[in-house]
């Protein structure tokens, strides 16, 4: 082990320290030559036992990168490792990681390839992808034993993606001298082991993962590492055809089947209908006000597919009047794309998967999540696109659609999970949304629908209304219409906020969208003879949309289902069902609901 240099500090690891920690913008205040407190702390722990395998988890922002360069700047030093290998899951994160690397005097190549067959003198390392070792893992342990390796592996967990990978990982690196292992969201949902990763049995006896070193979104958005964010929920009414024929309808948020519910998301998505123009208009509105303070702040559409992807960047050109820009997985220069947005000032971007893990792109402010995929795991990895902050009191708006499963995912953004490699008695039984890949099931029926002859499943009308805030767990407002005081009320919040101001400037909105509802009631009532006829139906559907929201959130306070809800309000109230029922039917129940949740 090489000595100190008089001032404390290891030869070799002076570039190191001037390493963003938040790399590879501007970092935020007051950190720009010094490691963060957790990663200084995770640091110490290392050094202490030097350990041959590290697993840290770390919140998507809060500078695993800039973490685990400083670990290999101190192992070079120590002359504990001469050779660098990082396994990252993309192409675009390779160059990620070589740029990040160069700034801590560390030269990695991301452009080897294994044809290559050994790496160049002139770099300490290379960057490769799961991928390049899974087809070629004696290659990769031929390295690894061509000198003293430290192994990094990012975003572990895609070392069970499938069994080969995890094979090839493991023959690949098991003679490394040092394992770093890192990850920055919820582990897998199923039960593929992860290479290099130690399981231990808890009380029930299941095996799940040991962390070494965890740091969460609570304690980042604690020290301010991480922005609060903020979920803007959209419900609406769907109506769809089946294959069968059948034309179905139902509302987003509301106790339904796991087919309907799926249908109903779908439906949603369909760039044809109104939903997403409602939802994209809105999230539009809320760059524009987080710019007030953000002047740089970039938003991001996550979607399903290349067709609907391109489908809403021409919905956000006609909205904003710039071009917006698209990036797809199989696009050749998608990471230039990525890095061309990021160091830029346009507005939006849309995306399929490719930005959902990794990439960053500091600057994201406002993102549309407007993808069926419903994983803990892509969940966090989307969100955390938009949590990196660059300076004090930034605030990230993600708009969702009202889902079972994704309002759960908002829900619990604090959660911090291990991997379990058994499955517990009884899990899946309570799974509060759909199972991911529920949706592209159901595109893969139709496909073999058409080719039957049967119908084919088709969007047939869609609209969209603001349902609520959640933010820290906690629901904040109602039902509003698009484009109303009460819905720019929560999307016109000041981009700069500190998270205990967040909260109360909710509470706040909340209780003025509440007092104006009522100002409106008393107007309705006094120059309601005098008042131009409005059509009924419309009327009604304006009254089913506030009793359904108001239902939602009711049944949120108390856990009951929205159909028990429903149930007793008929009971008190009288009448038939809210498809039956008058206005002034569902006026009284609506009523009847406002005084109870003012009672709590």
């Amino acid at each position: 082990m090489s000595t100190a240099t008089p001032s404390g500090h290891q030869p070799g690891t002076s570039a190191a320290e001037h390493l963003s920690p938040s790399f590879p913008a501007r970092a935020p205040w007051g950190t720009a030559n010094k490691l963060r407190a957790w990663q200084a702390e995770a640091l110490e722990q290392y050094l202490e036992t030097l350990p041959r395998d590290f697993l840290a988890a770390a919140t998507p922002g809060a500078g695993k990168t800039t973490f685990a360069l400083r670990i290999a700047a101190e192992l070079r030093a120590r002359r504990i490792v001469d050779r660098i290998t990082v396994v990252a899951p993309t192409d675009h994160l390779k160059r990620q990681w070589a740029d990040a690397a160069a700034r801590a005097g560390i030269r990695l190549d991301p452009g080897f390839r294994n044809a290559h067959g050994r790496s160049a003198r002139h770099y300490h390392g290379v960057a490769v992808t799961y991928a390049q070792v899974a087809m070629r893992p004696a290659l990769h342990r031929e390295l690894t034993l061509s000198g003293r390796t430290l192994v990094i592996l990012d975003e572990v967990h895609h070392g069970g993606d499938t069994l080969s990978w995890g094979d090839a990982i493991r023959e690949a690196f098991e003679p490394a001298e040092k394992r770093l292992s890192l990850t920055g969201t919820p582990f897998r949902s199923d039960t593929a082991p992860i290479p290099f990763v130690h399981y231990e049995p808890d009380a029930q006896g299941v095996r799940v993962s040991k962390t070494d070193y965890n740091y969460g979104y609570g304690r980042a958005l604690a020290d301010g590492v991480v922005r609060p964010v903020l979920f803007m929920v959209y419900a609406g009414h769907m109506r769809w055809r089946t294959k069968a024929g059948d034309e179905m309808e139902a509302r987003l948020g509301e106790d339904n089947t796991k087919d309907i519910t799926s249908s109903a998301w779908r439906t949603a998505l369909e760039p044809s209908g109104e939903w997403i123009p409602a939802v994209l208009q809105a999230a539009d509105r809320r760059l524009t006000e987080v710019r007030h303070g953000i002047p740089d702040a970039g938003g991001l559409v996550l979607a399903t597919d290349q067709t609907v992807a391109r489908a809403y960047a021409e919905i956000l050109e006609r909205l904003c009047g710039e071009k917006v820009t698209v990036v797809l997985s199989d696009d050749k220069e998608a990471s230039e794309r990525i890095e061309e947005f990021s160091a830029g000032t346009c507005r939006w971007m849309v995306a399929v998967r490719m930005v959902s893990e990794g990439v960053d792109v500091p600057r994201l402010a406002v993102g549309v999540y407007a993808t069926s995929s419903a994983t803990p795991l892509f969940f966090a990895q989307a969100i955390g696109r938009f949590v990196r902050a660059r300076r004090r009191g930034e605030t990230a708006s993600v708009f969702l659609p009202n889902v079972p499963v994704l309002m759960a995912l908002a829900g619990e953004l604090e959660r911090e999970r291990d991997h379990a490699l058994d499955r517990r008695s009884g899990d899946g039984d309570e799974d509060p949304g759909l199972e991911d890949g529920l949706l592209e099931a159901a595109n893969r029926e139709e496909k073999a629908s058409d080719e039957a002859g049967e119908f084919t499943w088709q969007a047939v009308a869609s609209d969209a209304t603001f349902d609520r805030v959640v933010y820290d767990g906690t629901d904040f407002g109602t039902f509003a219409e698009p484009g109303s005081d009460e819905e720019l009320d929560f999307i016109g919040l000041p981009g700069i906020l500190e998270p205990e101001q967040v909260a109360e400037l909710l509470r706040h909105r909340q209780a003025r969208q509440a007092r104006r509802a009522s100002e409106r009631r008393r107007e309705t009532t006094e120059h309601e003879s005098a008042a131009e006829p409005v059509a009924l139906y419309r009327t009604l559907k304006e009254q089913r949309s506030l009793l359904n929201s108001l239902v939602g959130l009711w049944a949120r306070h108390t856990g009951e289902p929205h159909s028990q809800v429903h149930a007793e309000l008929r009971r008190v109230c009288g009448g038939p069902p809210v498809a039956q029922a008058t206005v002034t039917q569902l006026q009284s129940r609506i009523e009847l609901l406002r005084k109870r949740l003012a009672s709590r």
